[in-house]
């Protein structure tokens, strides 16, 4: 095992450094070695320092400000709800958006997403210099068709260079 310092411009250099110490250590070949396990701080260390991309949330209208509440557990029981100081979320309330749509846990669609407004709203983020865009729509998990409609437009309106990813 070794441990060598994280290469976020090229993963690989990490890797390669990594192998090279234990072969020097070991005093083997790297042709000796039969399996390699990675691990990396790289993205435990971008949330920790607050240095990666400007990120955008969109959600189910009426849900805009679930991840600001966010009442899951908190260190300290009870007490912990008056001491306990919650990091900022990574998508920050003024990068948040709301897409007009509704699915129901059945999948039925009771509200059809407003396109127009929603490209709209992109562009508004875009304009704030959103570099990531995170899609995460009310059951979603059932019927993804207004998650998958976003991801199928690649965000237009959005950055040309913006990654999206899809959660309900």
């Amino acid at each position: 095992m070794a441990k060598v310092p994280s290469t976020p411009q090229d993963s690989s250099i990490g890797v390669l450094n990594g192998i090279e110490k234990i072969c020097r250590e070991a005093g083997i070949d790297a042709s000796d070695i039969d399996d390699v396990m990675h691990g990396t701080t790289v993205a435990t260390n971008t949330v920790l320092t607050k240095s990666g991309a400007r990120v955008g949330l969109v959600t189910t209208k009426g849900f805009r400000d679930v991840l600001q509440i966010a009442r899951s557990y908190v260190p300290g029981g009870l007490g912990g709800w008056v001491i306990y100081n919650k990091p900022p979320p990574l998508a920050p309330l003024e990068l948040t958006i709301e897409a007009k749509e509704r699915i129901a846990a059945d999948g039925a669609v009771l509200i059809p997403l407003d396109e127009a407004a929603l490209r709209r709203d992109l562009r508004e983020l875009s304009e704030k210099g959103v570099e990531a865009l995170t899609v995460s729509l009310f059951n979603a998990y059932v019927d993804g068709r207004h998650s998958r409609r976003r991801s199928r437009d690649r965000g237009r309106g959005c950055r040309p260079r913006a990654w999206r990813d899809r959660r309900s």
